[in-house]
């Protein structure tokens, strides 16, 4: 018990570690004394080069726990080490701050493939930690592929209409927060269509 424990605090801590150390580098990114440049930008820049390290750690962590590369977070890596990267290299912030965007669009898109297919790839993912029926998964995928699409655009209309603090905390607590809620939210739906184990009875 007290491995799984800790399993669970190690996979706490590598899911929202980079979001909390890029919180941190951004409010207190150091900047020189009578600053006279764009504030917003430094400190976007700065949080950024502490987020690509920060977030590729998690994954060889991952890798060293658990012996096998997760596909979801290699591929959240890859999309910072790519946009974070253009945001340092052309100093334009817009990039770190479409990621979310880039990475729910897709999220959105595959598991949309999937259901065109008959298919449920969240299932694929999930299925040890939530057994449940097929028609279950499939109402479960649909919902997630619109809430994907949602935060994605929850995300465009908050970087492009309000300044680069707002959406630092949006990005921060908004997106961590509406997803635990839209989780627990379909309660009814995963206890309606689980499978209960019966190996004990």
């Amino acid at each position: 018990m007290a491995d799984v424990k800790q399993n669970s605090v190690v996979k706490a801590l590598l899911e929202f570690g980079p979001i909390v150390v890029f919180f941190i580098a951004y409010k207190y990114a150091p900047l020189p004394d009578l600053f006279e440049g764009d504030e917003s930008l430094e400190r976007i820049i700065f949080a950024t080069k502490a987020f690509i390290p920060t977030i590729l750690a998690t994954v060889l962590v991952g890798y060293f726990q658990t012996k096998t590369v997760a596909k979801m977070p290699l591929f959240t890596a890859m999309i910072v080490l790519v946009f974070g990267g253009l945001t340092i290299w052309l100093r334009d912030e817009t990039f770190i701050k479409m990621k979310p965007t880039i990475i729910y669009l897709v999220f959105a898109s595959l598991l949309g493939i999937g259901l065109l297919r008959g298919r449920s790839y969240l299932k694929s993912l999930m299925a040890v930690a939530l057994p449940m029926e097929d028609e279950g998964w499939m109402i479960l995928t649909k919902r997630f592929a619109l809430f994907f699409i949602i935060l994605a655009i929850a995300n465009e209309y908050i970087w492009r209409s309000f300044n680069t603090d707002i959406w630092v905390n949006f990005k921060t607590f908004g997106l961590p927060i509406s997803t635990f809620i839209f989780f627990f939210s379909q309660a009814r739906l995963i206890q309606k269509y689980r499978i209960e184990d019966t190996d004990n009875s």
